[in-house]
């Protein structure tokens, strides 16, 4: 149990990483008055597709049965992490409208609310979305 707490962690901050890494680089091709809410949407399509595929294998050992209960799965764990979006673009809004001075305060938001929602994400996914 250790071992895939660990893992967890390990894998919630690559996908935090991969997310912040792409809000980061969109702001770099795009800094328009939507610029806060299109990085938002790619990091966190970006790190779902990463923390998807780490859960599914190395979490809770879930094989599919086919492509189609892939998807199902996928689609699942998405609708899932929709609870846990929430809690974390409301922290980098949060953190971007009362801390903007810093320039940097959104990705410390983010990074809060990431964390937040990945531990509650556990527990959602264990109940319903990889159940055995």
């Amino acid at each position: 149990m250790l071992c895939k707490t660990l893992n967890y962690a390990l894998f919630a901050f690559l996908a935090t990483s991969i997310n912040i890494g792409l809000q980061r680089l969109s702001f770099l091709f795009y800094d328009g008055s939507l610029a806060i809410y299109v990085a938002m949407f790619l990091g966190t399509a970006g790190g779902l597709l990463l923390k998807y595929f780490l859960d599914k294998l190395y979490i809770f050992d879930y094989k599919p049965s086919s492509k189609k209960d892939d998807l199902r799965t996928f689609l699942l764990y998405s609708c899932v992490g929709v609870v846990t979006t929430v809690i974390f673009w409301g922290t980098e809004l949060l953190f971007d409208a009362v801390f903007h001075r810093f320039g940097n305060a959104k990705y410390f938001g983010a990074a809060i609310g990431l964390t937040i929602g990945y531990i509650s994400k556990y527990f959602l996914d264990r109940r319903f979305v990889f159940r055995t």
